[in-house]
């Protein structure tokens, strides 16, 4: 195969199986630790109406949903490329990163969380990612 097509085939399988690593934690985040009381969780207005009321155990899966989906996507993208791996697997990394600051942007939440998200949840999980790949 076109080593050129691979990788894009390469990115794309990492984005979408890191996609449904991250929605599946934030599906069952919900069932392990309950929402606040009086939170909506089930739309982007009731999350962001709500969000003040969350305390900081309410935010553990959305970090491990953002850093386990950047993390198994940019490991996919790594063992599935043919060349420059370590690029493939940070190309996951940056889009995951796009994503969470556009979430944040859009919801807000508290700064702590908001810095740890962004500082470790995407680029130093691809990179990880790709150093698992490369063993």
């Amino acid at each position: 195969m076109n080593p050129v097509l691979k990788n894009i085939l390469a990115v794309v399988a990492g984005v979408i199986v890191g996609s449904m690593v991250n929605m599946g934690i934030v599906m069952i985040s919900g069932s392990i630790i309950p929402p606040p009381e009086g939170g909506d969780i089930t739309t982007m207005e009731g999350l962001k109406s709500t969000i003040h009321l969350f305390k900081p155990k309410h935010f553990i899966f959305p970090f491990l949903a953002h850093a386990l989906g950047t993390l198994v996507g940019a490991f996919i993208a790594a063992k599935i490329a043919a060349t420059r791996k370590m690029l493939m697997a940070l190309l996951i990394g940056l889009f995951f990163l796009i994503g969470g600051t556009v979430n944040i942007a859009m919801l807000g939440g508290p700064m702590w969380f908001t810095a740890l998200d962004i500082i470790v949840a995407y680029l130093p999980m691809a990179y990880l990612g790709y150093l698992l790949a490369k063993k």
